[in-house]
Order: C-alpha cells, then sequence, then structure tokens
C-alpha cells in the first residue's frame, strides 16, 4: 500500500454526507487534546496531512481521507473539549452518534487515549460505542515519550481495566512525537484494508 497516495475526499456534516461506495472506513477517535491529528500524520508519515490545531477541538465535521483508493481514514470531531458552546458540543455527539449508529459506514475503529492519564467520563463513552458496534477496534495509548519505562505497564492496564476492554481488543502503545509503536498501528490499518 502507498500511504503517500492519500487524498482529501470530504468534511460530512451529516451522515447522508458520508461515502456511501464500498471501501472500509477506519474511524479514528479521541478527546480533542490527545493528538489525534499528530497520531494520523505519523501513521502517513506526513508533517501535516491532518491538521495539527493550535487550539484543540478543530475537528468539527466528519473528515474522509482515500487511503490509496482502497479504505477511508475517517477523522471524527474530538470530544470533551470545554471551550466550546454546548450547542456545539450537542451537534458534535449527535453527528457521531449517526455515524455510528449507520449500517454503511464504521468498519474499523482507532479510539486514541493519553497514555499518561485515566481515561475519563467521554473515553469510556466513546469505547463503549466502539463497542457497541461489534466492529474490530484497537486502542492507542499516545504520548508514550511522556512516560517514564516503569509507568507503562500500570498505565495500560489501568486503561484497559477503565474502559472494561476485553482481551482480544488491542493496546497500542504509541508515541507520535518518536514513532514509537506506528508499526503496530500501520499492520492494523492493513488488515483492515486486507493487505
Amino acid at each position: 500500500m502507498n500511504l503517500h497516495n492519500v487524498e482529501f475526499i470530504r468534511s460530512a456534516v451529516s451522515v447522508a454526507d458520508c461515502p456511501k461506495d464500498s471501501l472500509p472506513q477506519i474511524a479514528f477517535a479521541g478527546k480533542s487534546n490527545v493528538g489525534k491529528s499528530s497520531v494520523i500524520n505519523r501513521l502517513l508519515q506526513r508533517k501535516n496531512f491532518a491538521r495539527v490545531g493550535q487550539a484543540p477541538g478543530k475537528t468539527t465535521h466528519i473528515n474522509f481521507f482515500r487511503l490509496d483508493g482502497k479504505a477511508y481514514l475517517v477523522d471524527l470531531p474530538g470530544y470533551g473539549y470545554a471551550k466550546v458552546s454546548e450547542k456545539e458540543k450537542a451537534r458534535w455527539a449527535k453527528l457521531m452518534e449517526a455515524y455510528f449508529a449507520a449500517p454503511d459506514t464504521l468498519d474499523y475503529g482507532v479510539m486514541i487515549v493519553d497514555s499518561r492519564h485515566k481515561p475519563t467520563a467521554n473515553d469510556i463513552i466513546m469505547a463503549d460505542c466502539f463497542k457497541a458496534t461489534g466492529k474490530p477496534f484497537v486502542v492507542v495509548a499516545n504520548k508514550l515519550d511522556k512516560l517514564k519505562k516503569s509507568e507503562i505497564e500500570p498505565n495500560l492496564a489501568c486503561i484497559r481495566e477503565t474502559l472494561s476492554l476485553p482481551e482480544q481488543i488491542g493496546i497500542i502503545p504509541f508515541s507520535a512525537e518518536t514513532g514509537a509503536g506506528r508499526e503496530a498501528l500501520l499492520a492494523f490499518v492493513l488488515h483492515a484494508v486486507g493487505e
């Protein structure tokens, strides 16, 4: 797969705007300041492909990127950012719920959490959304470079326990800064597209 052959397709403000072809959709979700854009950029080995906002909460639509004509990387709106109006938060929540409920959208999920902290209430809701679809997903524990070696295992165990993750759901220790974990995430994406 040519990871450099990736193109922005559209920003969807409703599920009706989502692509309806048969390409698998790999959805990336995470709270606003967790480094979702940085994880996507590191995966693709591109500096500024997914826009990294100065202020969190910049992804307000569902953004679709076509990867080598074989799959969509779907960048979902970040959640849990305080400085957004309640009305806007409600709109995001509705859009996310509709995306997860639609029969022809999500095929695979990548949920990004901060490896340094216990997952938030919003993270738990997001994990439950992924679990409810019955589709395969993986949890990426980002910001690994900020942890001491001795903190990694206990923190990953805390993430698994807090999100009530069954054993078959993998947790990938990841650093968008150093590239640690990229190969494991890439393997998940390649499996999703059948390569």
